[in-house]
């Protein structure tokens, strides 16, 4: 750390340059003493004579010595009002002579083009209309560099230039020459047995320089970042297990050939520990630790983790809050055993000192409400002081995403048992605007503009509008969520939306839903919530009219009689009114220009449906990081109830898991299972579009819609229909995660290899339309014929996983191993986006 310092100093101070810088001066003999009066001020215009005068306190009998004039000379000069002091005598009378700063008439800062005038401006010590300090000028100097060096250009010089005006006026000029950003071309880490440089890579926040880098800073050297860094290896290095760690230095050194720095973080790991025993004690009179058992997340024979004790900790300690010891302090102790690498873990429960909130300050929060800040405390004036609730909600504070810094502090109150919380916020931008685009083989191209606002009027509100353009689907989005509803820790979300999706090369149909739901969310535990929802939408079919002109009842108003090949083999006696024999299409009917499957065609006559549903989804998650996991799980299980009024009745199920684990060498696994139920619900048939559709979505290799039943009926004519979809799937999935290791880990890339198995079955919709004469009989199967074998769907596969600036992109190659006849495979699959 020491030699960048010392070669920054070296750059900044040689480019620092006032010219003429006087130099105050005493040429003063011995004097008699003599009294205030006797002191003549000359060359002054500003400050009054009698000022001057007060600067030289006389001694006792009301006369100035030696050393009262001394003392009135440093007194006059530490005022920064006079460029020079000189003290003379003249007639036996002491002459103070004074040559005045002159007044900085501007301020101007030139050669600024990567930071405004306005910032910097904010930083000056000069002021327009203050006196001119040649010291402060060059603090003023050398603050400039500094704001530069932590925008992460060390290679600036700020010139300051006077220019003197008449009437005793000067105009100050920063010339700034703001250098290339300085970059780290290398991070390297000693001692770092256990993990790879590329995993403990992905901890830091600081990042190597690379062909991207230009789409953020984090590249560029910070040294507050790069000993924020140190805290993050350390604590990941005691969330598994390390108990001894030490992050000794973090050493950042300045390569002139290269143009930048090189950091080395040294890292001494120690032994890896793991939790031999978990007692529980307590020193106060009546209280059974053991109670508190149950919140303790520190299992024995589990590798030691700092985060589950300090979790454990914190939750031990508002429980004990809540029984009434509002006192109680939870302090762990740990007992190491060096020889078996065992950690004997103790949860001590004391009373603690008696200490209340006498106030809670709130600093620097300009826009949001106080209300919005202090509803996130568990605690409030006069409440006894509990060290847990308050890190709770700085942990809570922070995680709003409104402030920049969140810092909570304690000050002493009027009484030694009183103290005074004092919340230092500094806020920043929470509004959005995105413009985002991106292609899918699934969805196409995509368009997609969105606003947004967190923390809307300073109330905490969030507000959403997005509006979607793409290849098959478009669609309008608003949203709107009270985190606190009623002061209390419930969210009130409402959405309304209008979505169309359009005929793809595997639906022949368009859907146009247009809907709003509102929903309430609730947090059960820290790891455990709760939503629970009211949808009230109206799906409505589009189809092109070639696709709906089968018809097999001569007596149908709404359509001309246009047989269906199975009519017309059956009934009509291989007779095709429709087709001439010449055209090639003879004996196919309506089918000569394709066809909609029957549930479609159906739903299509049927017009507009309203479906109305309340349901709620559970949702567990423990997993370290919920953008890129790499350890916990994470459980799904939603269910839907529709019949709260609408057109359509059923129950639907379904339940997500994926489960995370760090193996060897940065290689992630990742389980995943999936599961799901659709239930008919008293007398009304399910629908064919209230069905699960799947595809890759739950085995990789196969189209949108590629599995599951399908509409057969005139597969022997090489027509292969709609799918249908089923009320029953399964999935299951294992994949591998890793990064490539010759690459910067900042880049993003990571491989996948994985393995995918499950089915969907079970059509229970339509497969009949009287009023086109559309039924199965034992004369004609006219109606829907379809394949609905219960296959398990197996494939193999890889991937590429980029986390890029451009948005989140994935490329997968899968190859289906097992197979239903009618199923479509489609190998490759990719999907990305990006905003800007």
């Amino acid at each position: 750390m020491k030699t960048w310092r010392g070669f920054v100093a070296a750059i900044v101070l040689s480019s620092f340059s006032i010219p003429g810088t006087p130099v105050t001066g005493l040429l003063l003999a011995p004097v008699a003493a003599q009294s205030v009066d006797a002191i003549r001020v000359e060359g002054n215009r500003r400050v009054e004579a009698e000022t001057i005068r007060s600067y030289f306190r006389p001694g006792p009998g009301g006369r100035l010595d030696q050393a009262a004039v001394d003392d009135g000379l440093k007194e006059l000069v530490g005022t920064g009002l006079f460029q020079d002091v000189k003290i003379n005598q003249a007639g036996g009378r002491i002459v103070v002579l004074v040559i005045e700063n002159p007044v900085i008439d501007r301020v101007a800062f030139e050669g600024n083009k990567k930071i405004k005038d306005e910032q910097l401006s904010a930083e000056m010590q000069s002021k327009p209309r203050g006196t001119l300090s040649r010291p402060m000028v060059q603090s003023d100097a050398l603050r400039i560099a500094e704001i530069y060096r932590r925008s992460g250009r060390y290679d600036v010089h700020v010139t300051p230039e006077i220019i003197e005006r008449s009437n005793n006026r000067v105009d100050l000029v920063f010339t700034v020459d703001e250098g290339a950003k300085t970059g780290i071309k290398t991070i390297e880490f000693t001692g770092n047995n256990s993990f790879s440089a590329a995993r403990l890579k992905d901890v830091i926040k600081t990042h190597e320089t690379n062909f991207l880098s230009f789409l953020g800073n984090a590249d560029i050297y910070d040294p507050d970042r790069v000993e924020a860094d140190r805290d993050l290896i350390r604590r990941f290095y005691l969330k598994h297990g390390y108990a001894d760690v030490q992050v000794v230095a973090a050493l950042a050194e300045y390569d002139p050939k290269r143009k930048g720095f090189q950091v080395t973080f040294k890292i001494d790991e120690g032994q890896q520990y793991r939790v031999a025993t978990v007692s529980f004690r307590s020193n106060i009179a009546g209280f059974d630790p053991t109670t508190l058992r149950s919140l303790s997340r520190v299992g024995e024979g589990s590798l030691y983790n700092v985060e589950a004790v300090e979790k454990s900790v914190e939750d031990m300690q508002i429980e004990a809050s809540r029984r009434g010891y509002a006192f109680a302090v939870v302090r762990p102790d740990g007992a190491r055993n060096f020889e078996a690498h065992t950690v004997g873990i103790v949860l001590r429960v004391e009373e603690g000192p008696r200490t209340y909130i006498e106030r809670i300050d709130i600093r620097g929060n300009g826009r949001t409400r106080d209300y919005v800040i202090r509803r996130e405390f568990d605690l409030s004036e006069g409440d006894a002081y509990n060290r847990a609730l308050v890190d709770r909600a700085e942990r809570r504070l922070k995680n709003l995403d409104y402030f920049k810094t969140v810092k909570i502090t304690t000050e002493p109150g009027s009484t030694s048992d009183r103290v005074v919380l004092v919340v230092d916020l500094e806020e920043k931008s929470t509004g959005d605007f995105s413009v985002s685009g991106g292609y899918s083989t699934t969805d196409g191209a995509l368009a997609e503009v969105s606003i947004s606002e967190r923390n809307l009027l300073g109330r905490g509100l969030f507000a959403k509008a997005t509006v979607s353009y793409g290849q098959y689907s478009r669609g309008l989005s608003l949203s709107f969520v009270e985190p606190y509803l009623l002061d209390y820790r419930v969210a009130l979300g409402l959405d309304a939306y209008y979505k169309e999706q359009l005929p793809t090369d595997y639906t022949t149909y368009g859907v146009k839903t247009i809907g709003f739901s509102p929903r309430l969310g609730l947090a059960l535990r820290e790891d455990l919530t709760l939503q629970l929802r009211y949808s009230l939408y109206q799906q409505e079919i589009s189809l092109d009219s070639a696709y709906a002109n089968c018809n097999n009842n001569p007596a149908n108003p709404s359509l001309a009689f246009n047989p269906t090949p199975a009519y017309i083999q059956s009934v009509l006696g291989g007779v095709d009114p429709t087709n001439s024999v010449s055209s090639g299409l003879y004996g196919y009917g309506c089918y000569g220009d394709g066809e909609s499957t029957l549930p479609v065609r159906k739903e299509l006559a049927a017009g507009a449906t309203w479906t109305s549903q309340i349901g709620y989804t559970l949702t567990y998650n423990t997993l370290d990081n919920n953008k890129n996991p790499t350890d916990g799980l994470l459980i799904d299980f939603k269910q839907d109830f529709a019949g709260v009024g609408g057109d359509v009745t059923y129950l639907k199920s379904a339940v997500d898991a994926k489960y995370y684990t760090p193996l060897v060498s940065d290689l992630i696994g990742l389980i995943h299972l999936q599961g799901g139920l659709l239930t008919k619900v008293g007398d009304n048939d399910l629908r064919m579009l209230d069905h699960f559709q799947m595809g890759p979505n739950l085995v990789r290799g196969f189209a949108t819609n590629g599995i599951g039943p399908r509409d057969i009926t005139y597969a022997s004519l090489g027509a292969v229909g709609d799918a249908l979809g089923g009320t029953k799937y399964w999935g299951a999935s294992m994949e591998l995660q890793m990064p490539f290791w010759f690459l910067p880990s900042e880049v993003g890339l990571k491989g996948a290899v994985y393995a995918d198995a499950g089915s969907l079955w079970g059509y229970e919709g339509p497969t009949s339309w009287a009023a086109t004469g559309e039924v199965n009989t034992a004369a004609c199967k006219c109606g829907l014929q379809y394949d609905d074998g219960n296959v398990v769907r197996t494939s193999v596969g890889v991937g590429l996983i980029w986390a890029s600036p451009f948005g989140p992109l994935r490329f997968d190659y899968a190859v289906p191993i097992t197979k239903g006849k009618y199923d479509i495979v489609q190998e490759f699959r990719f999907g990305g986006g990006t905003s800007f």
